[in-house]
C-alpha cells in the first residue's frame, strides 16, 4: 500500500522506528549544527521535520534538494528537539525524485497573492491554502455521498449532454461535431443540425434537476451531483462556467418536507467538516484573522468557526417571500435608502436584501418560501392564490442564497399551461410532461451549488479558489 502519509506519521509514538518518507520540500535551512528539511505529502496542513548532520550529504546533493523538489527520505522516527512539532526525523538517506530549479519554481516561502496562483493552477495544490481547501471539498464531496446513502436515497447519473434547458434561460455550451468552416444549411439558411452528431441541437447541461424528477418518480429518493454549465458572461466572484451541482429529488415531499431535508443536510455536511477537518479550518480562520487585519471593523468577517457552527447550532428561521419584503420595507436601511436596489413585492431579492435579512434581522440562517410565480421557473408548482409557488430559498451569512428548490407542479394541465407561457416548445421536454400523465405524485427537490458550500465553509472570498481548475469567461487554461 506505498509508504505511511506524512499525517500518520506524525500521529505515531517515536521510538527510533525506521520510516520512509516521501513528499516535496517546504523549506530547507541550514545551520552550522543541522540541516532542516519540512516536508509535505497533501495529506495534512502540518509538514514534518527531517533533519540531517553537516558533511552528512556531498554539497551536489543538497542543492538539488530545494523548495519544491520531490525525495524519498528514509530514517528513524525520533522525538522532536524543537518546538511546534512531536516528533520529526533523522535522516539516513535521501534520494530526490525530481529536483525544482530555485530560480525558476514561482512558489517559494513566502505569502502569493490570489490572483498570481490562479495563473500557475497546476501548482498552486501544492500551498497550505489550496491544499486545505481541497482536503476540504474532498471531505464535503464524501460528506453528501454518505448523507443520501444512510438516508435510502440512490445516486442518479443524468447526463451532461442534453436537448433540454431546464432554467429556462438559454445560456447554454453547445455541443456539436459539425465542421465550422463548413455549416451544412437548410433551404432558408439556417444551420441543419439534423447533420450533427444528435440529429438535433445539443448542449452542456445547466441542471441535471429534469431527468431527476423522472428517476424520483421511479426510486421514490434519488440525487444527482455532478457537473453542470453556464454560458453565462459573468466575472464575478459568485460564477463560474463550470461547477458542481446536488439536486436531490423526492416522491411524496410536499414543501415542508422539503425545507426539512435541506436543513438538515447542510447542517450534516457542514457539521462533518467541522468535526473531519479541524486542522484545515483552523489555519484558513487564521488566514481570514491576518487579512481582517488591514480591514475597518465594520467590514471583517465572521471568525469562520463562528459562522460555521452559527448554521449547525441556530433552527434555520421560516418565513414567506412576503414576510420578507414587509420586514425589508420596514427596516432602517430601506427607509434611510442605504439599499442599493430597490425593495417592493415582486422583486427578486438581491445578495445585500438577503443577507441583511440573516444577519442583521433574524441572525441566524433564513429559509424563505412562496415566491411570486414570475421570478420563478415554470416547473414550480403554484399556491392557491395563483400569484405565488411553492419556492423555497435557504439563506446564510456572507453568501445569501446557498439553496433553491420547490415543490414541483404534478398536474399536468397546469404545468402545460407554465410551459406555454414562458415560451417552451413542449415538444422538447414531452418526456418530462408525460410523468405528469402517468401516476403523478406531489414531489419535491432542490439544488446546491457545491462550490457555494465549498466557499462558505473554507472563507474564501472568490468561487475561482475553491474548484482545482476554474472555468469563466476568456479562461481555460489548464
Amino acid at each position: 500500500m506505498g509508504p505511511l502519509q506524512i499525517k500518520e506519521l506524525l500521529q505515531q509514538t517515536p521510538d527510533g522506528q525506521s520510516v520512509t518518507l516521501k513528499g516535496w520540500v517546504r523549506t530547507k535551512r541550514e545551520s552550522k549544527n543541522a540541516i532542516f528539511i519540512a516536508l509535505n505529502d497533501g495529506s495534512t496542513i502540518h509538514n514534518i521535520q527531517a533533519v540531517a548532520a553537516p558533511g552528512q550529504f556531498s554539497a551536489e546533493l543538497l542543492l538539488t534538494v530545494t523548495t519544491g523538489s520531490c525525495l524519498k527520505i528514509t530514517g528513524q522516527l525520533v522525538e522532536s528537539q524543537g518546538s511546534g512539532q512531536a516528533v520529526e526525523v533523522k535522516i539516513e538517506d535521501i534520494h530526490v525524485y525530481g529536483a525544482a530549479d530555485p530560480d525558476a519554481y514561482p512558489l517559494q516561502p513566502k505569502r502569493h497573492s490570489l490572483e498570481f496562483l490562479r495563473e500557475i493552477a497546476h501548482l498552486r495544490p501544492r500551498t497550505n491554502t489550496f491544499s486545505a481547501i481541497l482536503r476540504i471539498r474532498h471531505t464535503l464531496a464524501f460528506a453528501v455521498h454518505k448523507y443520501y446513502n444512510d438516508r435510502g436515497f440512490f445516486y442518479l447519473h443524468t447526463p451532461i449532454i442534453t436537448a433540454s434547458d431546464a432554467e429556462g434561460a438559454g445560456e447554454m455550451f453547445r455541443v456539436t461535431t459539425l465542421d465550422l468552416e463548413k455549416l451544412p444549411r437548410t433551404d432558408e439558411g439556417a444551420i441543419n443540425f439534423k447533420e450533427d452528431f444528435f440529429g438535433r441541437e445539443a448542449n452542456l447541461t445547466v441542471s441535471g434537476q429534469l431527468e431527476g424528477e423522472l428517476g424520483a418518480m421511479a426510486l421514490s429518493k434519488i440525487y444527482t451531483f455532478g457537473p453542470t454549465f453556464r454560458a453565462e458572461n459573468s466575472n464575478t466572484t459568485r460564477h463560474l462556467a463550470e461547477f458542481w451541482m446536488i439536486e436531490p429529488e423526492m416522491a411524496f415531499f410536499e414543501l415542508e418536507d422539503n425545507m426539512d431535508l435541506a436543513e438538515d443536510f447542510i447542517k450534516y455536511v457542514i457539521g462533518y467538516a467541522l468535526e473531519n477537518c479541524k486542522d484545515d479550518l483552523a489555519f484558513l480562520e487564521n488566514r481570514l484573522a491576518e487579512e481582517d487585519k488591514n480591514k475597518p471593523q465594520n467590514e471583517r468577517s465572521i471568525p469562520l468557526l463562528e459562522k460555521l457552527n452559527f448554521v449547525v447550532e441556530n433552527a434555520f428561521e421560516r418565513l414567506t417571500y412576503t414576510e420578507a419584503i414587509d420586514i425589508l420595507l420596514k427596516s432602517k436601511p430601506h427607509k434611510e435608502k442605504k439599499f442599493q436596489f430597490p425593495v417592493g413585492w415582486g422583486i427578486d431579492l438581491s445578495s445585500e436584501h438577503e443577507r441583511y435579512l440573516v444577519e442583521k434581522h433574524f441572525k441566524k440562517p433564513v429559509i424563505l418560501t412562496n415566491y411570486p410565480r414570475e421570478i420563478k421557473s415554470f416547473y414550480m408548482k403554484l399556491d392557491d392564490d395563483g400569484k405565488t409557488v411553492r419556492a423555497m430559498d435557504v439563506l446564510f451569512p456572507g453568501i445569501g442564497e446557498i439553496i433553491g428548490g420547490s415543490q414541483r407542479e404534478d398536474n399536468y394541465e397546469k404545468l402545460l399551461e407554465r410551459v406555454h407561457e414562458v415560451g417552451i416548445d413542449p415538444e422538447t421536454i414531452w418526456w418530462y410532461l408525460e410523468t405528469r400523465k402517468f401516476g403523478t405524485a406531489p414531489h419535491s427537490g432542490f439544488g446546491l451549488g457545491f462550490e457555494r458550500l465549498v466557499l462558505f465553509v473554507t472563507g474564501m472570498s472568490n468561487i475561482r479558489d475553491v474548484i482545482p481548475f476554474p472555468r469563466y469567461p476568456k479562461s481555460a487554461e489548464f
